[in-house]
């Protein structure tokens, strides 16, 4: 049966001050009604009851998982003990899927995504479960048609069909965030899909992979497979996970798995709301180009991101470009399209001793 897993850890920096290490942007209300990790996981209820969904965080988020989750079972809140990475994380998962069901099929998603429809969403995963079903050996990737020359994704070439009356091409080869005019090379091609980061296998083969690829990793997995379920675990967890090597799953298993790599074309729109700039794809904008997201009162203001809470006004006078952010005990003011510049900022809080702000 497929069960979808949710990588939902980290402390992501680009959405400070609403974003905090505690509560990171997955767990924030930044484009809908719910939190991105709610809307995530709505979005996946078709594809596996919710005692089929599984997150994998860490020990910081988990009980505000569990609060915006309950509907999940509490043990499928899988914490990982330290940062290691996409492939750890995966294999975490794979030997939990397998615990419960030795036939699992794993879809992989990201918990800060913003994708629709929801149902050109289930359809492509349909069809990738339909490929993996067919061919058990497959190594699924979502790739999504491109829309405009991005730089900051990583692109998947693509070649013929992968297997006959079978959605999904054979993967050609993985290419690293390109410049301008390669991008607007790939675009013009036709060939090429963005990796966005949604994977789909079954649970024992992608483990067979990393057995092959990561021998070290695959073995310190089967030591916390051996203890799932008693009261050994959180010790060994804690012991071999931390000794893994941090590692992503593109380069430690798929861009050395060529031959039983597909890709499936999404039907769906993607973004991975990377910054603030964002938010601009997704709500009005006033007759001078500002997106105004609370009280705001302004004079000669224009293409500007003014967010703030509902009982606090702010008043602008000769602002252009600017992102302007209020929290409750932080207030962000910033050119609005120095996206570095945040991150920057945000490192320099901490050496400065202002760690309870972030």
């Amino acid at each position: 049966m497929l069960h979808t897993v949710v990588m939902a850890g980290g402390s992501g920096t680009r959405f400070w001050p609403q974003s905090r290490k505690a509560i990171p942007k997955q767990l924030l209300k930044l484009v809908g009604q719910q939190t991105m990790i709610q809307e995530t996981v709505s979005r996946c209820r078709e594809l596996s009851d919710p005692q089929r969904i599984w997150i994998a965080t860490n020990g910081t988020l988990s009980p505000e998982v569990k609060l915006q989750l309950p509907q999940l079972n509490s043990e499928h809140i899988l914490v990982e003990p330290v940062p290691r990475n996409t492939a750890p994380c995966i294999g975490l998962a794979a030997i939990h899927l397998l615990y419960v069901d030795p036939e699992a099929t794993m879809l992989v998603v990201s918990s800060d995504h913003v994708i629709q429809p929801e149902s050109g969403f289930v359809k492509t995963i349909r069809q990738a479960e339909a490929l993996i079903e067919a061919e058990p050996e497959t190594l699924a990737l979502i790739g999504v048609p491109p829309t405009y020359p991005a730089t900051g994704y990583g692109y998947i070439q693509t070649g013929p069909p992968f297997a006959a009356s079978l959605s999904g091409l054979k993967v050609e080869e993985f290419k690293e965030k390109p410049d301008p005019e390669t991008a607007q090379q790939y675009c013009d091609s036709g060939d090429y899909l963005w990796n966005c980061g949604i994977f789909a296998w079954k649970a024992d083969r992608i483990l067979m992979a990393l057995k092959k690829r990561e021998p070290e990793m695959y073995a310190a997995l089967n030591r916390i497979s051996a203890v799932i379920g008693t009261p050994d675990y959180e010790t060994v967890l804690a012991e071999q996970f931390a000794a893994m090597k941090s590692i992503s799953i593109d380069y430690a298993v798929l861009e050395h798995s060529k031959g039983l790599l597909a890709v499936v074309p999404a039907e769906f729109e993607w973004d991975d709301v990377g910054n603030w700039n964002t938010l601009q794809k997704y709500f009005p904008t006033d007759a001078n180009g500002n997106t105004i997201l609370g009280p705001h009162c302004g004079l000669e203001t224009s293409n500007s991101i003014i967010r703030t809470t509902d009982d606090h006004l702010i008043a602008t006078f000769g602002v252009e470009n600017c992102l302007i952010v209020h929290t409750p005990d932080a207030t962000l003011i910033a050119p609005k399209d120095d996206e570095s510049a945040i991150k920057k900022l945000v490192t320099l809080i901490e050496e400065r001793g202002y760690e309870q702000y972030l």
